[in-house]
């Protein structure tokens, strides 16, 4: 299936290699993902968004045959997961940093896991180093921190070295030091022409790091689209001591201008990203600036704005009341396996 390019750019012709379509997953009366839709391109990271409880990581366990859906596809390379002939060389994936054996050291968990492919142990060294825990590697992982388990969790992704990467929360535990590394660790994988899905609640990082979001509220989706697609019409902000003067002037010299109380007295709104052009029409007008910038609407406040809305807030809580948890003394529920139908977590 044929990618269609940002409105302006070139057609991209590459195939989608994470196709979902019409997927949808119910739990007896719940439904946790409800006839959704997107695709992820190649060579790109897709930023995968939604509040607790919208269907983010039960998708992503339905497209590695984790969940079995009860409606629609989720293919990678144009089948299931279950139809992949070696799936370890075609897609990693990392949903959680606590599927390690505690006695075993990071090492001898990417050793068991390479053997079933048929991969030789100098990947497995080259992986320790290149995620940056090699003097951790006979270390047990039950003593690793979080930021330790999520490198282990990417180390055992790689493996195979697959052209598909799917992340659940790749920042989780992670230091500034440790988010800025992972940041540039994906744009080189990217760069690779690798195909990169991450879920993610990092909304200012996400924002450095993504060039496409999927937002998602609810199982449906909510919005679609490239970071800059997302921010809408570029426009400038201008501070100026003559508001009206400067507004008449951009208007005259047809620009789309207006007052912008949001940003503060004597702020100015102009639909148009050539700051040059603006200053020499304020000039030109004998208009003072004192403030000459982009003005772009953030992801966060984008986000909140649709996933707040009354169509899109969480259905499956009434009056923010906690679901009822089992009787007291009651034994918890036994953990899903693979293929199971229980819902995953708080975010169904």
């Amino acid at each position: 299936m044929t990618v269609t390019a940002a409105a302006g750019g070139p057609p991209d012709t590459r195939e989608a290699a994470i196709v979902v379509r019409d997927l949808s997953k119910t739990f007896g009366d719940f439904v946790a993902v409800d006839h959704l839709s997107f695709e992820v391109t190649p060579g790109r990271i897709t930023g995968f968004l939604g509040p607790n409880g919208a269907g983010k990581t039960t998708t992503l366990r339905m497209l590695l045959g984790l969940v079995r859906p009860s409606g629609g596809t989720g293919l990678i390379d144009g089948v299931t997961y279950a139809e992949l002939p070696r799936p370890l060389e075609t897609v990693g994936a990392a949903l959680e940093a606590t599927n390690f054996h505690p006695g075993r050291s990071g090492r001898d968990h990417l050793r068991v896991l390479a053997a079933t492919h048929g991969i030789p142990d100098s990947r497995v060294d080259e992986l320790l180093a290149l995620v940056g825990i090699p003097a951790a590697a006979r270390k047990r992982a039950g003593g690793y921190s979080m930021g330790m388990r999520q490198r282990l969790g990417l180390a055992a992704a790689l493996l195979g070295d697959p052209h598909v990467l799917i992340l659940d929360e790749p920042a989780n535990g992670l230091d500034p030091e440790g988010i800025r590394w992972l940041r540039g660790f994906l744009r080189h994988l990217a760069s690779e022409g690798k195909t990169i899905l991450i879920s993610s609640h990092l909304l200012t990082e996400v924002e450095q790091t993504v060039d496409d979001v999927v937002i998602i509220a609810n199982g449906q989706l909510v919005r679609q689209g490239t970071i800059d697609e997302l921010h809408g019409e570029t426009t400038a902000l201008v501070r100026t001591s003559n508001s009206r003067g400067l507004i008449d002037a951009l208007r005259a010299a047809g620009l789309e201008a207006g007052d912008e109380p949001a940003q503060g007295p004597g702020a100015v709104r102009v639909v148009t990203g050539d700051l040059v052009r603006v200053g020499d029409i304020a000039l030109g007008a004998g208009v003072p600036v004192h403030e000459l910038r982009v003005l772009r609407t953030d992801l966060e406040r984008l986000y909140f704005q649709l996933t707040e809305s009354p169509e899109n807030r969480n259905r499956n809580l009434t009056d923010g009341a906690l679901p009822a948890g089992p009787p007291t003394g009651a034994p918890p529920p036994p953990s899903p396996g693979p293929g199971s139908d229980a819902p995953e977590g708080s975010d169904r």
